[in-house]
């Protein structure tokens, strides 16, 4: 098969179109043609090479995957040869303590497609039977790649993690950002009032779009007093947060008295401070969330049939440009998702 291995990390010019291996298929894991993959930002980090991520060289990356089910391992009842899907992107023991409550994101043999086990940027991935998901008949598969990752995170940070409550305030920062994009909609659909943060208007504009009833653009104002601003001096209910670094202290600054921040990474830097005594004293909390579960993505599945949720594609790039479709990665201009497609 062609894929896109990475054998180095350093530079996008470090991902290399070339042949590979097919991959085998075991007892309970599927085989599936791969339609289209979608970026994160764990494609830009490979590149980049952070300290607490390794990975056995040449690696297959791309956790975001929809295709078609061209072969079953033994044992697997599930998934039919030709069924169109979507792969959740978390691979789970399935048998410990975390697996068995139902909270496979917190098994201690948890890894993302990619990371551990090859992913799909190549035209043939395998994984579990157990994550796939039926690809909504509606939505190309260009779409359906845009869905796993995103969608399941900010299910979890907003509902599970945070607990949102109807009428609620949240602000949404990186609104451009694939998570940002679902969590607007997550938070609309469950009845909040919702803010879009990103550094142009362009994007905000996008996110209106989406349905964010205010938009704050944080190279032009400061986030936490705008955001107070539009809530009479109030603050927001919930920050969903995903930036890091000086973010983190403006996000906190933008709390109501008892709000809280629920955060699921740090692409500008793991580093932050803050007022604690300011923070204790506003009765506050910062939530930390990774990723979300295979129910959580399954239950959500029809919102997507109906129109309740919509991806956003942002760009496609054939699966041969790979390093095009990263470096636009980094470069963070995207609204939405970056497709490869083989």
């Amino acid at each position: 098969m062609k894929a896109v291995r990475i054998h180095q990390p350093g530079s996008a010019d470090n991902y290399v179109y070339e042949d590979a291996p097919d991959p085998d298929v075991g007892p309970g894991e599927v085989r599936v043609r791969v339609r289209a993959v979608a970026l994160n930002h764990l494609e830009a980090w490979a590149v980049k090479a952070p300290s607490s991520v390794r990975y056995d060289h040449p690696r297959i990356l791309g956790a975001d995957v929809a295709g078609v089910v061209e072969g079953v391992g033994a044992g697997v009842t599930s998934a039919q040869v030709g069924a169109e899907v979507m792969v959740h992107p978390g691979v789970s023991c399935g048998v410990c303590e975390a697996c068995l409550r139902g909270e496979d994101n917190l098994c201690p043999q948890y890894r993302l497609l990619g990371q551990g086990r090859d992913g799909g940027m190549a035209e043939l991935v395998v994984v579990p039977a157990a994550n796939l998901v039926p690809k909504p008949a509606n939505l190309t598969f260009e779409e359906a790649a845009s869905i796993p990752l995103v969608f399941t995170t900010a299910l979890h940070m907003i509902l599970t993690r945070a607990g949102l409550r109807y009428g609620e305030t949240v602000l949404v920062n990186a609104a451009g950002s694939g998570v940002g994009v679902a969590a607007i909609q997550v938070a609309k659909l469950h009845g909040a009032r919702v803010f879009a943060s990103a550094g142009s208007d362009a994007k905000l504009e996008k996110a209106a779009a989406l349905g964010a009833d205010e938009r704050i653009n944080y190279s032009t104002h400061d986030l936490a007093e705008e955001a107070r601003r539009l809530t009479g001096g109030r603050g927001v209910d919930m920050v969903v947060e995903n930036v890091g670094a000086e973010i983190m202290e403006k996000s906190i600054r933008a709390l109501a008295r008892n709000g809280r921040v629920v955060t699921c990474g740090a692409t500008a830097g793991n580093d932050a401070t803050f007022n604690i005594s300011r923070f204790f004293l506003s009765h506050q909390t910062i939530y930390g969330s990774f990723m979300g579960t295979k129910a959580e993505l399954l239950r959500y599945a029809p919102c997507f049939a109906d129109g309740r949720l919509k991806p956003v594609v942002d760009a496609v790039f054939p699966l041969a440009r790979a390093r095009d479709a990263v470096a636009r990665l980094l470069q963070r201009e995207q609204f939405g998702k970056i497709v490869l497609v083989p």
